[in-house]
């Protein structure tokens, strides 16, 4: 698969405070024909090399010295000034249910990957976030969920939560994307084809303001669009 098959190859920063870490992941997306602009040993170097180089997408560690990489999310994701709106994140972490993915998640990341992830997940998940999905298992969401549930009464993330715009059919496709299913298992769900679904959840995230399916989900659990001890589409 080249990188240039669909338009300009994919470029991509990668920070992590490993440099075997960088070395293999970089030689990964090489050989798959994406661009490495630039690697990070912390946060403070990822917000540098992403004003420098502008890339598509970030794999981001968590745990790094100087800046996290919650911080440095945010500041990337904060920085359209910079000319970095168009840069998407995906987290990088050890354990799937470490306690500081649901915090990059509210911060704009567009999903995570275990740092064991295998080379063809690896690709396929810079690529598809590229196209501007994100990336977040509905067994992933349902574990982060249950085990935020408790922080209900915290103070919102700061995302639009006035779903007053939504039309019926909109907030039921909300409901159902927020429990992490796929474009196609909605429309199977909503006798639907693909491609209204696709259309469904472009103006959902239009109306709302929000960057991705990962924002939707954050904020149908914060607004009480749904709950955690109710999932949508259960008995």
């Amino acid at each position: 698969m080249g990188g240039g098959v669909n338009g300009p190859a994919l470029r991509a920063v990668i920070a992590d405070d490993q440099a075997l870490v960088r070395t293999g992941f970089g030689m990964i997306l090489a050989a798959d024909g994406i661009e490495v602009t630039a690697e990070a040993a912390d946060g403070a170097e990822a917000v540098d090399a992403v004003r420098r180089t502008r890339p598509d997408v970030v794999l981001m560690d968590i745990r790094m010295p100087r800046m996290d990489g919650i911080e440095a999310t945010r500041h990337i994701l904060d920085s359209g000034a910079h000319g970095c709106g168009g840069t998407r994140v995906i987290i990088l972490t050890t354990y799937d249910l470490d306690h500081y993915v649901y915090a990059a998640l509210t911060a704009g990341a567009s999903g995570f990957l275990l740092k064991d992830v295998t080379p063809e997940h690896l690709v396929a998940a810079v690529r598809l976030v590229r196209s501007g999905d994100a990336l977040l298992a509905p067994t992933i969401t349902r574990r982060l969920i249950e085990r935020f549930a408790h922080r209900q009464e915290s103070p919102p993330t700061g995302l639009h939560h006035d779903l007053s715009g939504l039309t019926p059919r909109e907030l039921e496709v909300l409901r159902l994307l927020a429990t992490g299913l796929s474009n196609a298992e909605l429309a199977d769900r909503l006798f639907l084809s693909p491609t209204t679904v696709k259309t469904h959840v472009g103006r959902i995230l239009s109306k709302l303001g929000l960057r991705d399916r990962v924002q939707a989900v954050v904020l149908a659990y914060e607004s009480g669009l749904i709950s955690p001890q109710r999932p949508p589409g259960t008995n």
